[in-house]
């Protein structure tokens, strides 16, 4: 059995999950009596912790707001988890994010005990990441939180838009939820001049206060607003539109299509839909083929004419060229480098999601068109 101060940290902690527990609850996690988890709740209330409870069959204990608020309390998992988060977050597309981030996680290594400290200081010491860095323009920290906060709290926001050609309008909008994807923060909300939902790249947010007033929250414009979303920035925001068949299982097509690149739907086992856009069918043909699977065109007739074209091209290229022998086997220490350890691979040998060398994100016009 813990001891007494032991007991009243680990007490703390399971409070500070902000949601109600019953004595018996708080009893079996502690290993030990109801009585004793009233007598550690007196203890934390003679200390400062406002501790509050209700009696009934749904009563329990649950720590309350106040000026003195418990310390920072982790266990292992806890403590791993926010390093990772921490360290994924310098990825996020937000200005300043990778600076503050490193201070947290020192901050976080200077409060944690011995045993815990040194497995999340070998995890940010010895851990590289692969992802790409951030290209393009990032929203600030400050204007994410106020847009958090005025969806939380139903209050009208009125901010300059700039859209992606670069023109800049003001909108009185309506928010509702934040959508981030890796490397983009959007908005979706009302936009009460074109009384119509609309999504916002919180990059290209600029606020002007004063907001208000306060608003009944209007019913969302899908119950996916990820979805929603992603089938703004990947197909609605493009002059070309196409529905494929694909010839993949939809969770396979998941690993070659990105949230950015298309929207994906089940019709099978073996086959999926997949709906997308580009700026021509021409480069739409390009995007299809770089998925490495059979398909079959839905719509529009435009996108056959546009493949049956490379078709023809393809054949001439291939009639008109003498290819060179074929190398051997690469043997030795050479090998190793044509293994799955590619660059641009996954541990499987397929790309990574979603088209080498385009920013879907940024080349879709966002500019605060319905999706």
């Amino acid at each position: 059995m813990l001891d007494t101060s032991a007991r009243l940290l680990r007490l703390l902690s399971l409070l500070q999950a902000h949601r109600e527990w019953s004595g018996g609850d708080l009893a079996v996690r502690l290993g030990v009596t109801t009585r004793t988890v009233r007598r550690d709740v007196d203890r934390l209330r003679a200390l400062g912790y406002p501790v509050h409870s209700s009696t009934g069959t749904s009563g329990g204990y649950q720590l309350g707001a106040g000026a003195e608020l418990p310390p920072l309390l982790l266990d292992d998992e806890e403590a791993v988890a926010v390093a990772v988060g921490l360290q994924s977050a310098a990825h996020g597309g937000v200005t300043g994010i990778e600076e503050s981030s490193v201070r947290a996680l020192a901050k976080l290594e200077q409060v944690l005990p011995h045993r815990l400290r040194r497995r999340v200081g070998a995890l940010t010491a010895y851990t590289v990441s692969m992802t790409y860095g951030h290209h393009g323009p990032a929203a600030d920290p400050r204007t994410i939180t106020e847009l958090a906060h005025a969806c939380r709290d139903h209050e009208r926001l009125r901010f300059e838009y700039r859209t992606h050609q670069g023109t800049a309008s003001r909108r009185v909008v309506e928010p509702h939820r934040l959508v981030r994807t890796h490397r983009r923060w959007y908005l979706v909300g009302w936009d009460t001049d074109r009384e119509d939902w609309r999504t916002y790249r919180a990059d290209r947010i600029t606020l002007r206060p004063p907001h208000g007033p306060r608003f009944t929250p209007r019913t969302p414009p899908a119950d996916d607003l990820a979805a929603w979303v992603s089938e703004g920035v990947s197909t609605r925001a493009y002059p070309e539109q196409a529905t494929v068949l694909l010839r993949l299982p939809v969770e396979e097509a998941a690993a070659r299509v990105s949230p950015s690149t298309g929207t994906l739907e089940e019709v099978d086992a073996h086959t999926c839909l997949l709906r997308t856009g580009a700026h021509s069918t021409d480069v739409m043909v390009v995007h299809l083929l770089m998925l490495g699977v059979d398909f079959e065109v839905r719509e529009p007739a435009a996108l056959v004419d546009s493949l049956a074209r490379a078709r023809d091209r393809l054949a001439r290229a291939v009639d008109a060229s003498t290819p060179a022998p074929a190398l051997g086997p690469v043997t030795g220490a050479g090998a190793g480098a044509t293994g799955a350890g590619r660059a641009g691979e996954t541990g499987t040998g397929r790309p990574e999601p979603g088209f080498p060398g385009i920013d879907r994100e940024e080349s879709a016009r966002s500019d605060g068109r319905a999706g």
